[in-house]
């Protein structure tokens, strides 16, 4: 398949998957997940390595067996889809697409199959015809998807616009709609919180022993970064993560719901302690992961749940932290000997100021989706097809400058609409503190993608969309405590 065809279809898909989130007729959004499919189906030829069409087509055959399988499963247990999505969120597998080498999330990509499989059997099926079930959210979402891969026909760089659509926007927004239309569940959620916890210790358990035995896996960029440390204390893990922000991103997401059981549940001190116990393990693994990003996002939450938690008693001790903070950044040996701004953020303010002026110069269409750094890297003047150098690490600069102040906007809407959607009136019951953990684990994301990139490759940030919507459902004015 050329490059303008793939284009075209990846556009066709991004409109099918809008289709599906708004569309209010059961035949809107069959047809419009036809042309997600479509849209799937064409850029996996596009972007499919050359001799391997036999292993390709094996992989097809067990995929769909097993596919079956897992769609029969969900169809009766619903809430298997959620348990399947979060174990799968940590299985980066390095693979190759063409000429570029990416860690994906393989075993998830067959979640998404059971998911849309389960969406059509629904809507052609007798199932209820609910449709937007991402409430509120639904709007910004399906014009943002839409947008995104409308720039794919302009993009400066079609293979890898194609790539973030296939592997990422496509799959995982449709996962986000299947997710939103679970039934709330008490049971469910808190089997959810119990996985995540299990999950979260396990890791950072796997990340003390890297530190203290300098070992790590997959990475041998962080080999290398470790072996030139200035610091016979500074060790950089992973855990089974291949990146160790990302690591560290999925550990403060595994600290915030513990911590919303220390602070909402003290009625029940078994879970009280058990909350406790694990917020200080997973600490204790997210500290040799390093990520100052990591550490600021669970800071944010931190001082947002407390707040909600306290009210204006609060106020005092979240000040005094920020105070402690600004000392500390102040007695830091580089501010003190007056470092540049890049050296003092390693290089990502210069990132940002150019990223800056990539928007700049294509306000109103960007470069496209994926084409960032290939737009970095001419306006740079940097060598190479694919320069490192060039990679984004700012979520915001990047989607101004590939979809232009029109995608910025719509990411705005789309990130305002879910943090107020996640953060109405939460209730000091079980149901309240449920969505409190899904806001305050949104807002962690959202901040540390200000910091490195990777907002929209992560799906837990479209599967906490997904739950975000609903928990709204079940919120009630007038609802009391629970016990």
């Amino acid at each position: 398949m050329s490059a303008g065809a793939a284009q075209v279809v990846g556009a066709v898909g991004a409109l099918g998957l809008a289709l599906v989130v708004v569309a209010p007729r059961r035949d809107l959004r069959v047809a419009g997940l036809a042309l997600w499919a479509l849209g799937c189906a064409g850029l996996t030829v596009y972007l499919a390595p050359h001799g391997h069409h036999r292993l390709l087509a094996a992989a097809a055959v067990f995929l769909a067996v097993a596919a079956a399988g897992g769609t029969w499963a969900v169809l009766r247990v619903p809430w298997l889809l959620a348990l399947a999505t979060l174990a799968c969120v940590p299985a980066r597998i390095p693979v190759h697409v063409g000429s570029t080498q990416a860690n994906l999330l393989v075993p998830l990509y067959g979640v998404v199959v059971v998911a849309a499989l389960a969406l059509a059997w629904e809507l052609c099926g007798d199932g209820s015809n609910r449709s937007r079930e991402l409430g509120p959210l639904a709007w910004p979402v399906a014009a943002f998807v839409a947008w995104d891969g409308l720039s794919l026909l302009w993009s400066k760089d079609p293979r890898q616009g194609a790539i973030e659509l296939l592997f990422f926007v496509l799959p995982f927004g449709l996962l986000a709609v299947v997710l939103a239309r679970l039934v709330w569940s008490r049971a469910w959620v808190l089997t959810l919180y119990v996985q995540l916890a299990l999950m979260a210790l396990v890791f950072a358990v796997i990340g003390i022993v890297q530190y203290e035995t300098r070992t790590i896996f997959w990475n041998p960029k962080v080999r290398v970064d470790n072996a030139y440390a200035p610091k016979g204390w500074f060790y950089r893990v992973n855990s089974v993560f291949y990146d160790p922000s990302i690591y560290g991103r999925f550990l403060v997401l595994g600290i915030l719901p513990s911590l919303v059981v220390v602070l909402f549940r003290r009625g029940d001190p078994l879970w009280s302690v058990a909350a406790a116990l694990t917020i200080v393990i997973t600490w204790a693994g997210l500290l040799p992961s390093f990520s100052q990003s990591s550490f600021l996002a669970l800071m944010v939450a931190i001082a947002i749940a407390l707040v909600v938690a306290w009210g204006r008693r609060s106020l005092l001790l979240v000040g005094a932290v920020m105070v402690l903070l600004g000392v500390a950044l102040v007695a830091f040996p580089a501010v003190r000997h007056k470092a540049s701004l890049s050296h003092l953020t390693s290089g990502r303010s210069t990132l940002v100021s150019t990223g800056v002026k990539v928007a700049y110069h294509h306000p109103v269409t960007g470069v496209g989706v994926g084409g960032f750094k290939r737009a970095y890297a001419d306006l740079a003047h940097l060598p190479g097809k694919e320069p490192r150098a060039a990679a984004s690490h700012t979520t915001p600069v990047t989607v101004a400058a590939e979809l232009g102040f029109p995608g910025l906007l719509l990411f705005l809407w789309l990130v305002v609409t879910a943090v107020v959607l996640a953060f109405r009136r939460p209730d000091r019951n079980f149901d309240g503190a449920a969505r409190l953990a899904f806001g305050l684990a949104l807002v962690a994301i959202l901040v540390h993608c200000v910091f490195y990139n990777a907002l929209f490759e992560d799906p837990s940030f479209w599967g906490l969309l997904g739950l975000v919507a609903v928990g709204a459902r079940i919120w009630r004015p007038t609802a009391g405590a629970d016990g």
